[in-house]
C-alpha cells in the first residue's frame, strides 16, 4: 500500500518515496531540556512516533535521530533574551548541565510512559559543538556569514529563497506582518545567529567553547542541521516538529543546510498542529500547560493520554479537555472488554471459515488504507469499532469460535504495532475481599441461589467492578 503524507514544503499530500528504499532517514526536533515537557509538546512526539510506527508497519527501515537541546535556545526565537538553560539554572540555583540532565531524564521517562518508541539515537547539542563549528566554517568559506562584535550571523540576503520554502513569503513580506525584536547588529531583521560570542550580554554565559570567532556558544538553528547531517547525511527523507518550528527554526535549517551542501535538505516536512487548552494555545508562557504527571496525579493513565492525543488527526486544531480524556478512558474500557472476552474463549489457531477470513482481510486492508492516508488513525480506529460492533453479540452469546477469537487477537496485535494502546494481558491481582465475594457468588450460583447471586453481583458493582458470567465462573474487571 503506497503511503501518502502531507508535505509542509508543498502544502499537499504526496506519495512518499524514500531516497534509498526501503531505508528512511528521519529527524525529529526534540526538547529544550530546561523544564518539564507539557502534553502539547508530547503531542508532537506522539505524532512522530505514529509516523515512525506506520513506516515500519509498511515495511520501511527507519533510522530516527532526535536532538536534545541543552544550550543555545534563547527565550526569543529571534536571537534575543536569555539562554533558556541558563535562565533555568538561575531559577533553580544549579549548574546548566545538571538542569539539562534532570529534565532530559524526565522527558525520556514521560515518552516511555506514553509508549513512544525510543529514537535510534538521541543527540545532545553540547556533545556536537565541533560539528557545529565545522558547519559554520563551511558557510563562512562560501560567503554566507558576517560578524559583529557579539555574534556570527547567517546572511539571508545571500540565500535568495529564504522564507519561501515552508513559510511561502519573502523576508520583506514576513517583516510587514511581524513583530520582531531586531538585533541592531543584523543587516536584515531575519538574519540569524550561528555563533554567539561570550561578550556583551553573553559575557557571563556559563557554557562556552573555543572557536575561530572567539569563546562562545552555538545558535539554536545550527544545532539541528549539524547533528542531523552528522548521523543521516546531507539529505533527509523526513523532518518532523511542531508547527511553531515552521518559522524561523525550520526555515533557518533549510537555508543554512542547503547553502552549505548545495543539495535539497529534506524531502518531507511533517508538522503537528498546536493543542489548545480551553481555546488558547497551550504554552509555558501562557501558564496553561499540563504535564503528563499532572494528569497522572488527577487519576488518568498514560495510556488514556496517548489514546486521546493520537485519536485526533495531527493536522487538526485539537482542543484538550478533561471530558475528552474521560471519553478516551471509556473507549479504552470498551476495547479492553472486547479483547478480554476474546482471551476468555481459550483461543486456538485452528482454521476459520473462508467468509470470516475474508472479513478479517477486509478489516486489515481498511486499517492499512487509513494509516497510509496521511496517518489517519481516527479512520483506522473507526474501522476497528465497526468490526467490534459486528461481533460483540457473538462474544456474549458464545457463537464466536475459539479459532475466530485467535485470529482476531493476532490481527489486533498487528494493529497495536501502530496504535500502541491496546492491552492483551488481563491478569489482575484482586483484593482479598473482592475475591471472597467472587467465590461466594460462584458458590451461590452452583447452589442455584439466584437471589444471593444477584445480591453479591450488586456488591461487586458497588466496589466499581463490571461483572460477567462465564463457563468458568464469575469474572470481574474495573
Amino acid at each position: 500500500m503506497p503511503l501518502f503524507l502531507y508535505n509542509s514544503l508543498t502544502r499537499q499530500k504526496e506519495l512518499f518515496k524514500p531516497i534509498r528504499d526501503p531505508e528512511v532517514k528521519m529527524y525529529t526536533c526534540g526538547p529544550t531540556v530546561y523544564d518539564y515537557a507539557h502534553i502539547g509538546n508530547m503531542s508532537a512526539y506522539l505524532m512522530a512516533d505514529t509516523l515512525r510506527r506506520v513506516l515500519e508497519y509498511l515495511g520501511y527501515r527507519v533510522t530516527l535521530i532526535q536532538n536534545i537541546t541543552d544550550v543555545g535556545h534563547l527565550v526569543s526565537d529571534a536571537d534575543t533574551g536569555e539562554d533558556k538553560m541558563e535562565k533555568a539554572a538561575t531559577r533553580e540555583k544549579k549548574d546548566p548541565l545538571e538542569i539539562a540532565r534532570f529534565y532530559e531524564k524526565a522527558f525520556l521517562e514521560d515518552t516511555a510512559r506514553l509508549n513512544v518508541l525510543p529514537a535510534t539515537k538521541y543527540v545532545r547539542a553540547t556533545e556536537h559543538i565541533t560539528e557545529m563549528i565545522e558547519l559554520i566554517k563551511t558557510l563562512e568559506q562560501k560567503g554566507y556569514t558576517y560578524q559583529s562584535d557579539e555574534a556570527v550571523y547567517f546572511d539571508t540576503a545571500k540565500f535568495s529563497t529564504y522564507g519561501q520554502h515552508l513559510n511561502r513569503q519573502s523576508p520583506d513580506e514576513m517583516l510587514a506582518g511581524a513583530s520582531v525584536e531586531v538585533d541592531p547588529h543584523k543587516k536584515q531583521p531575519f538574519d540569524f545567529v550561528l555563533w554567539f560570542k561570550r561578550v556583551g550580554k553573553h559575557a557571563q554565559h556559563i557554557m562556552h567553547w573555543p572557536s575561530p570567532w572567539g569563546e562562545g556558544f552555538p545558535g539554536w538553528h545550527i544545532e539541528c542541521s549539524a547533528m542531523s547531517m552528522q548521523y543521516l547525511g546531507p539529505r533527509l527523507d523526513i523532518h518532523t516538529g511542531g508547527e511553531d518550528h515552521l518559522l524561523p527554526h525550520h526555515e533557518c535549517e533549510i537555508a543554512q543546510s542547503e547553502a552549505a551542501t548545495g543539495k535539497k535538505f529534506v524531502n518531507f516536512w511533517v508538522h503537528k498542529k498546536h493543542i489548545f487548552m480551553e481555546g488558547e494555545k497551550m504554552s509555558k508562557s501562557k501558564g496553561n500547560t499540563l504535564t503528563l504527571q499532572n494528569l497522572i496525579d488527577k487519576g488518568y493513565s498514560p495510556r488514556e493520554v496517548r489514546y486521546l492525543l493520537i485519536s485526533a488527526h495531527y493536522r487538526q486544531q485539537a482542543n484538550f479537555t478533561f471530558k475528552g480524556l474521560d471519553q478516551a478512558r471509556e473507549t479504552l474500557k470498551s476495547l479492553d472488554r472486547f479483547i478480554q472476552t476474546l482471551t476468555e474463549l481459550n483461543p486456538t489457531s485452528n482454521t476459520i471459515s473462508p467468509e470470516f477470513n475474508n472479513r478479517l482481510q477486509q478489516l486489515n486492508n481498511a486499517f492499512i488504507e487509513a494509516i497510509s492516508d496521511d496517518l489517519n488513525l481516527s479512520e483506522a480506529l473507526g474501522k476497528i469499532f465497526e468490526f467490534i460492533k459486528e461481533n460483540n453479540s457473538r462474544t456474549t452469546d458464545k457463537t464466536l469460535s475459539p479459532a475466530e477469537a485467535h485470529h482476531i487477537l493476532e490481527l489486533f496485535k498487528n494493529f497495536n504495532q501502530v496504535l500502541g494502546v491496546l492491552e492483551f494481558s488481563f491478569n489482575q491481582t484482586l483484593p482479598a475481599d473482592i475475591q471472597t465475594l467472587i467465590t461466594a457468588r460462584d458458590h451461590a450460583r452452583a447452589e442455584k441461589n439466584w437471589a444471593e447471586s444477584d445480591h453479591l453481583r450488586e456488591e461487586l458493582i458497588q466496589h466499581g467492578y463490571e461483572v460477567s458470567d462465564t463457563p468458568t465462573g464469575t469474572k470481574v474487571r474495573k
